[in-house]
């Protein structure tokens, strides 16, 4: 073979090479079916609800790339709605003094008919959270008893509470957050983690006045004890690590209106693309959302349809990378 012949022949080869390289990596940045990229607007968010300005650093993505993010510190209390009431204090009280409860799909009102009727909804016998003659809940009223109720080992004491953690508790926590300030969709997804050990992330995203959407509520742990911790009107209760956090959509949190037509936008996933509300302006749901309720448009570029609010979920996986 000649020298002329050899050179093109490790010309194609290379070319061969860096083609198959290419091809094999499966977290290589896609560019979006609309051609459509929407930055995060960092004007979005409430300014109140967060414990410093937003700022911008540079982080690593779970792709690999480093890029700018926004830096939230948020103090996860919201300021554009009020939080509770949880737990109603009798068997008597109507749906103003207590939240809701998510089951199967639906949304109960957590009032004193619904804690009373427990045995029977459940259809277990073991259900009491009231004194039988007085029609007093039981319910936690300290900040050592929601810590010891509102956790996945619930103590035998705690059997038959109804737990609620009072906003007063967790003050002065902050939650510190990083979104890519322009999102990075990748052409394969992510799995939401449960753990530190986890590889994915457990928070959804954040919702414009800094309240996290957050991994489902461990439902299965709490009706095991015999305990019920009610979420208030706006999908959202409190733990002593996570604070104020979401649990379901309902509505009530701070929403950015479209002028299509489309649902209101209501935060941003963890991975930059936004989070938008279930249904259109006109009441019907999206039937193209894929695996991780996506899908994208000219206009907002890919994003997020939440789930309904009683399926105690926000999004399955996320379809873009995320700061580590």
């Amino acid at each position: 073979m000649n020298f002329k012949k050899s050179k093109i022949l490790h010309v194609v080869l290379s070319l061969i090479t860096l083609n198959t390289t290419l091809s094999c990596n499966t977290d290589e940045a896609e560019v979006d079916a609309s051609g459509t990229i929407v930055k995060v607007q960092s004007a979005n968010f409430i300014s109140d609800g967060l414990a410093e300005p937003i700022s911008v650093v540079s982080r690593t993505l779970s792709n690999g790339s480093t890029v700018e993010c926004y830096k939230i510190v948020a103090r996860g209390i919201p300021t554009d709605h009020n939080m509770g009431p949880w737990c109603p204090s009798n068997i008597t009280d109507n749906a103003s003094a207590g939240g809701i409860w998510l089951e199967n799909g639906n949304v109960y009102d957590v009032d004193g008919a619904f804690v009373k009727n427990l045995a029977n909804f459940y259809s277990d016998k073991t259900w009491m959270l009231y004194n039988a003659t007085t029609g007093v809940i039981t319910k936690t009223k300290t900040q050592a008893e929601c810590q010891a109720a509102a956790n996945p080992n619930v103590g035998a004491e705690y059997k038959n509470f109804c737990v609620e953690c009072l906003p007063s508790y967790v003050a002065n926590l902050t939650q510190t957050y990083y979104i890519p300030v322009t999102p990075v969709k990748l052409t394969s997804t992510t799995s939401f983690g449960n753990g530190p050990m986890s590889s994915g992330p457990s928070v959804r995203g954040l919702a414009f006045n800094g309240v996290r959407f957050d991994a489902p509520a461990p439902v299965n742990a709490i009706l095991g004890a015999y305990t019920l911790a009610p979420f208030d009107d706006a999908g959202g209760h409190i733990n002593l690590a996570a604070g104020y956090h979401y649990h379901a959509a309902t509505g009530i949190s701070k929403k950015i209106a479209q002028t299509d037509g489309h649902s209101a936008m209501i935060g941003y996933a963890m991975d930059g693309h936004g989070l938008y509300e279930r249904l259109d302006a006109s009441g019907k749901e999206y039937t193209d959302l894929d695996a991780c309720r996506g899908h994208s448009d000219d206009t907002r570029g890919y994003h997020y349809h939440v789930d309904k609010a009683g399926s105690n979920n926000f999004i399955n996986c996320l379809k873009g990378a995320y700061a580590n």
